[in-house]
Formats: structure tokens, sequence, C-alpha cells
């Protein structure tokens, strides 16, 4: 009963391994496949038969395919008066043009041409083979035609082969002459389109370019001036770099124009660094020692403050059980103290600490600021001397890179201006297509099975999230969050109390299991006093306490068992003794305890058993009243372990508060049992007079019906193996 045990060690843990998790995690989605199988199934075949309908009831499309080489203009020779043709250019650049021609095969003004060649504004047949009745047809010529070019660009499609320069263009529609017909339409007017735009570009580019060369000059020297002059007027100190005809720098600029701009953005810095500390501090000098967010998240303090909150813990326990006087509550009053004065020289400290560092950062702008200052002098004079040489050096290559680079275009313009062959060319005129390229069964069937199978996933997903029942040991952790301590399979003849009695069977195999992890179930080893309860009746809670009570006689260790259920009593029933006497004749009197208990003869290995006796009208205030405690800290110092069988947690208050008062608490949960949350309700009931859990026991577990076959988990190495059959609770 004096055991203080720290709730997140209430277990040993393995370290769970990734090789670890993801096999529990594949056995959690094969279990949870396994019990939905069928809903599965069902969702599939729903999807695949609508697939199916679909299919049968789409209207046949037919789709035609023209193919064009598209070249790059880089391979033309432009004449005999250039002594080089240009270079080829890069894959990067010839992956770029090939895009760029696609863009512009599904472009708005290349369908606009092909409506307007084939007249399809005023064309029946054409809307009858997109599926759009004569009827609809009723709008002007202006809104035809663009209705028409909508049409035309959703149901044509581009495509570049991988590695080649060959372009397919298709056209699909319910009429197979159409779209044959249109398809070719596309590489006609692709082929006229790029012709006129090359010549459109090359007239305009000519003269352009022949107004360029002679307004460069002029304009270069006054646009120079009109920079310097208004650089100077605002004082503004910038450097601009003369350039050679080759378009290199000649003059990266000077090193006072570079230290003042790195001047410029060091006090930048600093005054950011300087405004950051000021912040901090004022925030720090502006609110108490302890309230400031700098000093609470100092790592000390808030080690600091941690062990002054335990502290604060042990005083409060000591208090409560201890005198105003014991030594124990002067010894953590004082050490308290001495945590308070630490807290508060480590709080001050970090303050001066902020203090200190927002006056270096004040210093360093300071002095940044002054630095700027000269540079800022050094760099305007620097500029006045260097104005006129800037502004000639740059006039005199800039013209000349100018120039040449015009004059270079202007002739190869001139040579290009009368080549009126094309870079496109057809390879494959469209036919008439024989066979519909939609809808596909077996395209349709592939589709239908992938979204019958993504829906079957997310229905099995989330049937599984919304579902609270235990069905495999993996589910104590996941759903509930306890340690699980022990996996009871169902006993073969429907008796798990007879099953134990054969010392090789699963079922006392699997609780000899569970009294291993209960030794070691605290950081002191085995609690004294137990409390063993259930979210419900009849889910193997009595059983599991007889089972504790046999097994640890076994090894030797003296055990009580209490049957503390004061409402349904059943523990004297069940082992064939008289229960005239018992807990409720010890709690409302003062008779010895020893009068009121039993020996169960069982074997090798006989227990003390304390009945429940008379059934009381109130047996919440008895579970309740001081003289519980009392004897159970009796008992505590009499037996080596006490195990309590303790009533259901729902609709009772009596497992809450035998929780509370026990060294630890075994909770049993039945296996695919329905509750629809009652067991995370009961868990919520029970943690809220913060008892010590020790963990879960699965009980009547069947590996075949929870869909977990390959999970029989240390079954199969039993002596004997149980057919699945209910066990008595």
């Amino acid at each position: 009963m004096d055991t203080q045990v720290n709730p997140a060690t209430t277990m040993t843990r393995v370290p769970v391994t990734g090789e670890t998790a993801l096999s529990s995690a594949l056995r959690h989605v094969l279990a949870a496949i396994r019990r939905n199988l069928w809903l599965a199934l069902a969702i599939v075949g729903a999807a695949l038969a609508l697939a199916i309908v679909a299919t049968m009831l789409d209207t046949p499309r037919y789709a035609a395919t023209s193919s064009v080489q598209i070249n790059d203009q880089s391979d033309e020779v432009l004449g005999a008066d250039f002594e080089t043709q240009i270079a080829p250019p890069s894959d990067w650049d010839t992956e770029r043009f090939l895009n760029t021609q696609l863009d512009v095969l599904r472009s708005r003004a290349l369908a606009e041409r092909v409506a307007d060649a084939l007249s399809l504004a005023n064309d029946e047949r054409f809307f009858a083979s997109l599926e759009i009745p004569t009827s609809q047809v009723t709008g002007t010529d202006a809104q035809n035609r663009a209705w028409v070019i909508s049409l035309l660009r959703d149901n044509m499609d581009v495509e570049l082969r991988r590695s080649t320069r060959i372009a397919l263009i298709t056209f699909t529609s319910t009429d197979p002459e159409m779209s044959a017909r249109v398809a070719n339409a596309f590489a006609e007017e692709f082929i006229q389109q790029t012709l006129q735009r090359r010549f459109d570009s090359s007239s305009y580019a000519r003269n352009f370019v022949s107004e360029q060369l002679d307004e460069a000059r002029q304009n270069l020297e006054e646009s120079e001036e009109a920079l310097n002059a208004y650089a100077r007027n605002v004082g503004l100190l910038r450097t601009r770099d003369a350039i050679s005809p080759t378009g290199q720098e000649i003059e990266a600029g000077t090193v006072t124009s570079t230290t003042l701009l790195q001047y410029n953005q060091a006090v930048i810095r600093a005054r950011e660094a300087r405004i950051a500390a000021e912040s901090r501090w004022d925030a720090v000098r502006n609110s108490g020692l302890l309230s400031s967010q700098p000093v609470l998240s100092n790592l000390t303090v808030q080690s600091l403050m941690t062990k002054r909150a335990e502290q604060e813990s042990q005083l409060q326990a000591a208090r409560d059980r201890y005198l105003p006087n014991h030594p124990a509550i002067a010894r953590l009053e004082a050490d308290i103290a001495g945590l308070d004065n630490q807290i508060e020289r480590t709080a001050n400290s970090v303050r001066q600490s902020i203090r200190a560092e927002y006056e270096a950062a004040a210093n360093a702008e300071r002095r940044l600021e002054n630095q700027l200052s000269q540079a800022r002098g050094a760099t305007l004079a620097e500029q006045d001397q260097s104005v006129r040489y800037n502004v000639l050096a740059r006039e005199a290559d800039t013209a000349r890179s100018i120039y040449d680079g015009l004059l270079q275009r202007y002739r190869e313009l001139n040579a290009s201006a009368g080549i009126t062959s094309s870079n496109i060319a057809i390879i494959d005129r469209a036919e008439v297509p024989s066979t519909q390229s939609s809808p596909s069964l077996t395209r349709n069937l592939a589709i239908g099975l992938l979204i019958g199978l993504a829906l079957a996933g997310l229905a099995i997903f989330l049937r599984d999230q919304l579902d609270d029942v235990i069905h495999i040991p993996e589910d104590i952790e996941d759903k509930l969050g306890l340690p699980l301590l022990g996996v009871i399979p169902r006993a073969s003849d429907g008796d798990a109390l007879e099953a134990m009695e054969n010392p090789k069977s699963s079922v006392t195999e699997a609780y000899n299991s569970m009294r291993g992890a209960m030794l070691y179930s605290t950081p002191q080893g085995l609690p004294k006093v137990i409390a063993v309860t259930s979210a419900q009746a009849s889910e193997g809670k009595s059983t599991t306490s007889i089972a504790m009570a046999t097994g640890f006689a076994r090894i030797g260790i003296s055990p009580l068992l209490i049957d503390a259920d004061l409402r349904r009593s059943s523990l004297h029933r069940t082992l064939g003794v008289a229960g005239d006497r018992g807990v409720t004749d010890l709690l409302t009197s003062q008779d010895d305890p020893a009068s009121a208990i039993v020996t169960i003869e069982q074997g090798d290995a006989p227990f003390d058993l304390l009945p429940a006796g008379p059934l009381p009208p109130s047996p919440t205030e008895l579970v309740a009243s001081p003289r519980m405690a009392q004897l159970l800290e009796g008992f505590a110092g009499q037996y080596d372990v006490v195990i309590i069988d303790s009533p259901p947690v729902l609709g009772l208050a009596d497992a809450p508060m035998l929780a509370s008062i026990a060294d630890g608490t075994v909770f049993v949960i039945e296996a695919e049992r329905g509750r629809s949350g009652s067991l995370k309700a009961a868990l919520r009931r029970l943690r809220s007079m913060d008892p010590q859990i020790l963990g879960a026991v699965l009980a009547k577990f069947d590996p075949g019906r929870s869909g977990n076959r390959y999970s029989a988990y240390s079954h199969r190495y039993y002596y004997t193996y149980d057919a699945p059959e209910s066990a008595r609770s």
C-alpha cells in the first residue's frame, strides 16, 4: 500500500525496431482485411459492375491521328556570304522549342484557322459528331464559331513521341470521317500558320532594326548623361561598369564603393540585431522575474522549476501522511526554499545576459554607423572624379557593341526574308479509323478495379478506425494505450477453471506467462495490492483473479484473494466455499479479519479467500470507508500479494475507488466483444481516480475468429491447444 510507482515506468517495454513496427503494422492490416473481406469484395464487385454498365451505355468514339515532323530552324543555312552558320542548339533549347510548337498546336489561333478553313460553324455534321443536337445550334455565326473553336480544342490532343521530333495530332468524335478530316486540317493549317508567322516577323524585324541603327549612337550619350546628372543631384551613389565589345566587364567597381556596400549591409544587420535585443530586454525589464518568456524557456530554470514541483508534490504527500513537525516535512521545506533561491539567481543571470546582449548590439550599431558615414564621404568624392571617365568609356564600348549586333541581325533578316520553306512536314495523313477508340472495356475494368480497391481500402480503414472492439492483442496498445500483460485463449471445454487444473493446457500456460509479466510490472517488482476489474460484467475478471491467486501460490508467493464485488459476489460459489461471512462483516465491525478468511485447497497451490459476505444495502459507502483501506493495509503486511476481484467499472463507483487505494490495477478485456465506446469510457472513469494501471489482459481470445490466424502467438508452443469455446467470467 505504501509503494509509490511512477505511471510512466509501470511496464518495462522492449524497444520497438523499424522491422518489428513494420511487421506489427502488416499483421494489423492483414487482420483488418480478413475481418472485412466480404465488404471489400462487394465494393470491388460493385465498381466492376458499374464499369461494365458505363462501357455499354457510352457512345462509341473514333480517334484519327495525323503525324508531323517539327524540324529545328537552326539547321537552315542563310547564304554563301556568311562564313559560318548558326550553331546547333543544346538539348535543353531543342526541348523547349518542341514544347513551344506543341503549345502552338493547342492554341486558339490555330483552332480558328481550322474552323474557318473547313467552315465548321455552319456544318451540322460536325456538331452531330460531337453529340450536340442540331436544335441546340441556334446562335449567331459569331457564337457558333466561338463554340466550334472551343469544341476543337477540347477534343484535339497533341503528343510528342519520346526522343523524336514527331508530333501526333489526334481528333476524337463519333464520326470517323469527321475525325480524320479535322486531324488533317490541323496539320495543314499548322504549316500555313508557321510560314505566315515567319514572314510577318521577318518584315517587322527588318524595319525595326533599321530604325534602331540610326538612333543607337544618339540615344547612348544622352541617356548616360541624364542618368549621372540625376544620380549627382539626388546624391545617389552607384557605379556603372564599362562593357567591352565582347560583352565582358572592364571595371567591376572600386574598393571604396564595395566597402560602402559592405558597411551598409553590416549596419542593417547590426540594427536588426539591436532591435531584436532591445525587444527582448524590454520584454524582460517590464515583466516580473519569472513571468518573461526568455527566463521561462531557460533550460536551467525549467529544470529547477521541475525539481521544485516534484518537491512540492512530495511535501504534499508527506503532509498528508505525517504530522506537521515530522523531520521529513522539514527536510522537504528546506529543499524547496533552496530551489527557490537557485531559481531566483538563475533568472537574474538570464536577465543580465539579455541586457548585456542589448548593450553590445547597440555599441556595435553605433560603431558601424560611424564607419558607414566615413565610407559614404569617400565614395562621393570618388564618384565626382570618375563620372566623366565612365561616361566616355561606356559610350564608346556600348555604342560599338549595339551597332555591331544590330548590323549583324539586319544582314541575317535580309538573307532569310526570301526563304519560304517550312520546317514542318506532314509524315502521315490521318485515315478514317475503322475501330472505335473508346469506350474500352478492358481500360474501364482496370479503372473500376483500381477505384474499387481504393474504396474498399478506405472503407476498411474507416471501419477499423471507428471500431473500438478489441480483435487482436495489438489493439490493446493501439486503441487503448495500455501495456499488454497477457493473452488468454478460450478454453476448449468452455470452462477456463477446469482448463487451469491441467498444468499443460493453453489456458494455464497463458496465465503463467501473465504471472511472469506481473512479477516485473513495476520497478519494485510485484505490487502488494492488485485490483482486477473490467469495463462490463462477464469479461473474465473473476477467472483472471482466481488464476492469479493460483499462479502465485504455485511459485511460493502467499496470495489473498478478496471478493470485493459486494453487489454480485460469485467467488465463493465458483470455488465451492461458504459465503456467509466476508468483506461486508469486516467493514461493518471490528472483528478479527482472520475469522472471515477461508483456505481454498486446489491441488498443490492452496490460497486464502476472503468472500464478499452478505450483500449490503450501500456497497459504495462501505468500499469508500477508511475501514477498507485499513483492512487492505493489514492484509498487505500479512500476505505477499493481495488480489481484489472488483466489480465492473461502468455504472458503478466501486471499481474506481478500489483501484485508487490499490498499488496496481489489472484491466481485463474480452476479445471480440462489441462495446460501442464502453472500453474508453470505462478507462476515463477509472483514470479519474488517478490509479496505477499495470496493464490489460486480453481474455477469451480466438485467433481464427479475430482474423489473426497468423498471430496465434505462443499458443502453438503450448503442450496442448484448446478449440475455441466460451469461458466463464
